[in-house]
């Protein structure tokens, strides 16, 4: 096998090096991974890598050689009824070209390190009629609710790739956050980039804009917000709703849950991918939404907010 030179895809954008060898080279040993890394035979734009580094879409990965069998896939287990069952009941639309699901809070779209049960792992599941696995064009965080498109053939993963890339499907979030915005409506326009495990609003970042508008609010306490990001950089909108004093209830990560804990709600994520307009797909209007998670609209109920238009 010659010298591979391959590039970061745009799904596979803020995801570890060694979580990404685990996807695409999955019999690849950890140990021999490490060896390729610190003899420098593994490389990323041409550099030195750490198996922890985060990739960027577009970045190039150099590999080397590789032994007979490191380069084979791993065969999919078998999936049970119940884990088909699962899938299933996900499914909000279903035609030739693509499969949308509502991805509950907690749910991995993709695995890693301790995470064996992810939609990655279930689309077995989604085939139906075809011999074809559902592919993912894009990703929701772990702790996002919403929805989740899915092709269901070679062809329509590029066409929704691209689509997604040059930003032509409209995706629109409902976050719960603890303040309310200053205006009803308004953008975010702040740079951001990788810091560790977090993202910060950096001038070195990359450019990132998020749109809101305040669908229904309490006094300065809470809102529910109509979110909808023009760039689509990881943790985008929960890192610019922080910047500008309104975090999203139950975010550990951004608006610190250990210390700002509200025994009033959930402490699941209040960050819902809501809809998704695939009209420049179909050539026609064509959206597609995803109903709140139950505890989602309690939580909701509990603040005094309406969201009966949803």
């Amino acid at each position: 096998m010659a010298v591979e030179q391959i590039k970061v895809k745009d799904i596979d954008d803020g995801m570890r090096l060694n979580r990404w060898f685990l996807k695409y080279y999955p019999n690849l040993t950890l140990g021999r991974l490490q060896k390729l890394l610190r003899t420098k035979q593994i490389k990323v734009d041409g550099k030195r890598a750490e198996a922890g580094l985060k990739l960027t879409a577009g970045q190039i990965i150099r590999i080397p050689p590789l032994k007979e069998g490191e380069t084979e896939p791993q065969k999919d287990k078998e999936l049970s009824k119940k884990e088909i069952d699962f899938i299933r009941q996900l499914v909000l639309f279903k035609d030739d070209n693509i499969i949308a699901i509502n991805k509950p809070s907690g749910l991995a779209v993709q695995g890693g390190t301790n995470t064996h049960f992810h939609v990655d792992g279930l689309l077995d599941g989604l085939k139906y009629e075809k011999e074809e696995r559902p592919k993912l064009v894009h990703r929701l965080d772990k702790d996002t609710s919403g929805l989740l498109l899915l092709a269901r053939n070679r062809h329509y993963a590029e066409v929704l790739t691209k689509a997604f890339s040059s930003h032509r499907l409209p995706k629109t979030y409902l976050a719960f956050t603890k303040g309310v915005p200053h205006q009803e409506y308004g953008e975010v326009n702040a740079p951001l980039k990788k810091n560790g495990e977090k993202m910060i609003i950096s001038v070195e970042g990359q450019n990132s804009r998020t749109l809101y508008r305040v669908l229904d609010k309490i006094g300065e306490h809470f809102a529910l917000l109509e979110v909808s990001p023009l760039s689509g950089r990881t943790h985008q909108i929960r890192v610019h709703l922080e910047s500008i004093g309104c975090p999203i209830v139950g975010d550990e990560r951004y608006y610190g849950l250990i210390r700002q804990k509200n025994e009033l709600f959930s402490d699941k994520l209040h960050l819902h991918a809501y809809k998704i307009d695939l009209s420049a797909i179909y050539n026609k209007q064509m959206q597609i939404t995803a109903p709140l998670p139950e505890y989602f609209k309690t939580d909701l109920r509990t603040a005094g907010l309406e969201f009966n238009i949803l």
